[in-house]
């Protein structure tokens, strides 16, 4: 009996793999490649070629705030959600005209950029670089909302394993690949290179197919009465389309939001700006912890760096296949628990000291993990859009996911001093009980699962009576 429910688990389990022969899984792959790809040629590739070629530290650092682009991409979301691009969307569709657009924009500001001599030419280099920002973060839009509406809630598990995949590739030919071909064919043949890359995900786009989300009565009511309140004032017919316009783009997604789900809103945004805290805390120190209790940078770069990257990959792939058979509430409890306690095992690795072995365990233990959880939250993000609006309340849901924690991060420092290693990591998994409380209170007030499921049968309930 015993051998039988093995084989019925393991079964099961393979099933949930099965979801990743889909056609828009794979697709999410290499779209993942093409949002990953620029991220580092305007970041901390960017910055090796400046200083390779000499340019001062100070024009370094003010360059570096290109890359607030992602930070801010809310701001903007509202228009990649609303306006069409000319011809592009007409053809393509909404979501892919949008692509398309930014992946175009990143090819040729790329190509640029390597036709181009920083040392000579610094402003032009810096409009390129800003160029190649926004459209890396209008890409990350435009992709993102793809990806909710592409597939359902229980598959945005493995929709966001297949992403990470493409996108740490990308960060890996980007950052170790570029500086590579940098070295033996300069830095103008590298970025060139980097231009041509971006045919992966403009022949990604092409290939993918538009989805067709289905839009809620409820939200078109919402917009209706918005519409008909302005049409009564003594506004210009100009100035009302306009205020329409940006009622509907702008303040109806958060309307909206707080309309579904009522007072547990605060709950679950309190929730997201959570549930990374103890991750991102434990992340800023790693490198300075390896290196201070006698690691070898060899040892870092071989155990933690390449290692780690194949556990996190393969925890995300898991964590996909396990959402895609098991809905997500169940596993959001698993990871928001799991996540803070395998930080506790950098604490013992503190008191042991530099053990290879011991390296590997608590490698293995983070960074699988944090790759399920990774897959788990952003599959719930995803759950908790509106089709109407996925671009502007996704954008908004993923940028508070690292705020809080990137903003407390920058104390950790002092923390570790003030305390040792050990109590330092100790102090980071306790980090993580706000978010395991709050997820249990999830399943009260706002279930993922269920909340996902009413939602689809209200919609489709209401376009058979329509």
């Amino acid at each position: 009996m015993f051998r039988s429910a093995s084989r019925l688990h393991l079964r099961t389990l393979l099933d949930g793999f099965g979801i990743y022969r889909d056609p828009r899984v794979i697709g999410m792959l290499f779209l993942g490649f093409s949002a990953g790809l620029p991220l580092l040629l305007v970041g901390g590739t960017f910055t090796a070629w400046l200083r390779d070629l000499g340019v001062e530290l100070a024009t370094i650092g003010f360059l570096s705030w290109v890359g607030i682009a992602h930070s801010v991409k809310v701001l903007w979301a509202p228009v990649i959600d609303r306006l069409p691009v000319p011809l592009l969307t007409r053809l393509l569709g909404r979501r892919r005209g949008w692509m398309l657009l930014a992946q175009l924009l990143i090819a040729v500001a790329l190509f640029g950029m390597a036709t181009t001599d920083p040392a000579t030419s610094r402003l032009w280099v810096a409009v390129l670089a800003v160029i190649v920002a926004f459209a890396s973060a209008t890409q990350d839009i435009a992709v993102d909302a793809w990806r909710v509406e592409a597939l359902e809630a229980r598959h945005q598990g493995a929709m966001a394993a297949s992403y990470v995949t493409g996108y740490r590739v990308a960060l890996l030919v980007a950052g170790a690949g570029c500086l590579h071909i940098a070295s033996i064919g300069g830095w103008s043949l590298a970025y060139g290179a980097m231009a041509a890359l971006m045919a992966v995900g403009i022949g990604t786009t092409l290939l993918v197919k538009e989805p067709t989300p289905q839009a809620q009565r409820q939200t078109a009511e919402m917009e209706a009465r918005v519409a008909a309140y302005l049409s009564s004032t003594a506004h210009g017919l100009a100035r009302q389309r306009v205020g329409a316009w940006f009622i509907g783009a702008v303040v109806c997604p958060f309307a909206d939001f707080f309309q579904r789900y009522g007072r547990a809103a605060l709950v679950i945004l309190l929730f997201i700006g959570l549930f990374r805290v103890s991750d991102i805390f434990m992340g800023v120190m790693a490198n300075p912890f390896y290196l201070d209790i006698g690691f070898t940078k060899s040892e870092i770069a071989n155990i933690a760096a390449a290692f780690g990257l194949a556990m996190t990959l393969s925890g995300a792939a898991l964590g996909g296949a396990l959402v895609s058979r098991f809905g997500i509430a169940p596993l959001l409890i698993i990871t928001a628990f799991m996540a803070p306690i395998t930080n506790l095992a950098f604490s013992w690795l503190a008191l042991m000291g530099p053990v290879k072995w011991g390296l590997v365990m608590a490698i293995v233990a983070d960074n699988i993990t944090g790759g399920m959880a990774t897959a788990v939250f952003i599959a719930y993000l995803s759950s908790l859009t509106n089709s109407a609006y996925t671009a502007t309340q996704y954008a908004l849901f993923s940028s508070l996911m690292t705020l809080p924690g990137q903003f407390a991060g920058g104390f950790t420092g002092l923390l570790a001093a003030a305390v040792g290693w050990p109590e330092f990591y100790l102090i980071t998994a306790l980090t993580g009980v706000p978010a395991i409380l709050l997820a249990a209170l999830l399943l009260r007030v706002a279930h993922p699962d269920r909340s996902r499921s009413l939602s689809e049968a209200t919609s489709a309930g209401e376009q058979e009576t329509g």
